[in-house]
């Protein structure tokens, strides 16, 4: 019964693979474990106890520990940290028409007023925050 709990433990780790969640890999483990155990039983139900068990101290114990020092809290992406930036209107913002083009960091992005307004092109505005594809800005004027 030992080369089961070896595949099973070979499709978890390759879930895990296909995965960023960092949970399937408990179950792994786990499988492991039970394929221990089978060495010393062949009774089936208590693998599947061992397998049970085994997971659940895993996943509970030891996940948040891992979370904690391998979670690490990300980088802004290019967007996100266009946030409080100023830029320069480039096209005339018409946040009822869509329209309107915000230059900031040397980059050109779609842009619309946060008050639903219209700023005029040469206008100096700051992001205040991303909406989809577009900048939300206000004029600082």
């Amino acid at each position: 019964m030992w080369y089961i709990w070896l595949i099973a433990s070979g499709i978890f780790f390759t879930i895990e693979i296909a995965t960023v969640g960092f949970l399937v890999f408990w179950l792994g483990i786990a499988a492991l474990i039970a394929m221990v155990v089978s060495f010393f039983t062949s009774s089936l139900l208590i693998q599947t106890v061992v397998f049970v068990v085994s997971s659940s101290i895993l996943l509970v114990f030891t996940k948040p520990i891992v979370d904690k020092y391998i979670s690490k809290p990300g980088k802004p992406t290019n967007s996100s940290s266009l946030i409080n930036k100023h830029g320069i209107v480039t096209a005339d913002i018409d946040t009822i028409q869509g329209k309107g083009l915000v230059k900031v960091n040397n980059q050109i992005w779609s842009a619309k007023c946060s008050k639903g307004t219209t700023i005029p092109e040469g206008t100096e505005v700051e992001v205040i925050k991303i909406e989809g594809v577009k900048l939300v800005v206000s004029s600082i004027n």
